[in-house]
């Protein structure tokens, strides 16, 4: 899985904005808050706002604010509102994808490996992150001791 800056910056605005919540929050202020590029952010909370995740109004009491509770608002919802599926194989959905011969397995494994993204990112909200009460799940496996540890890129 890859989350671009675009993704990391989305889930990072919600989370300041669940933490605000009920009151809307200027961009400006959002893009301090995280250190983010104003102008890219901009362009981040108009995905949010596509995908029904962010409302807006604008005027001097402005601002934006997430479209529903931040407990009804999981990691995977923002992943796939400004980067697309969880998961893809060169850009089509895992059971869309046919290999032959030896290879025809991999389908499986794609497969396999969504359905473990969506349930760590499907089970964790907004409000898990912002309130930073993550579930105990999150703890068990990131404390796993190669959870921590970076696999070689390639070997060679």
């Amino acid at each position: 899985m890859h989350i671009t800056a675009r993704g990391d910056y989305a889930l990072r605005a919600l989370a300041e904005l669940a933490a605000a919540a009920p009151a809307p929050v200027k961009a400006e202020r959002l893009a301090a808050a995280q250190a983010i590029p104003h102008k890219f952010l901009e362009s981040v909370l108009a995905d949010l706002r596509r995908g029904g995740l962010v409302l807006s109004r604008r005027g001097p009491d402005g601002g934006y604010w997430p479209a529903r509770p931040a407990e009804e608002i999981s990691v995977a919802d923002v992943v796939r509102a400004v980067e697309g599926p969880l998961a893809s194989v060169r850009g089509e959905r895992p059971e869309d994808v046919r290999y032959p011969g030896a290879a025809a397995s991999l389908v499986d494994v794609w497969i396999a490996a969504r359905v473990n993204l969506r349930a760590v990112l499907e089970n964790i909200t907004i409000a898990d992150v912002a309130t930073g009460e993550l579930p105990a799940f999150v703890g068990d496996l990131a404390s796993d001791p190669g959870a921590w540890h970076r696999r070689a890129d390639h070997v060679g």
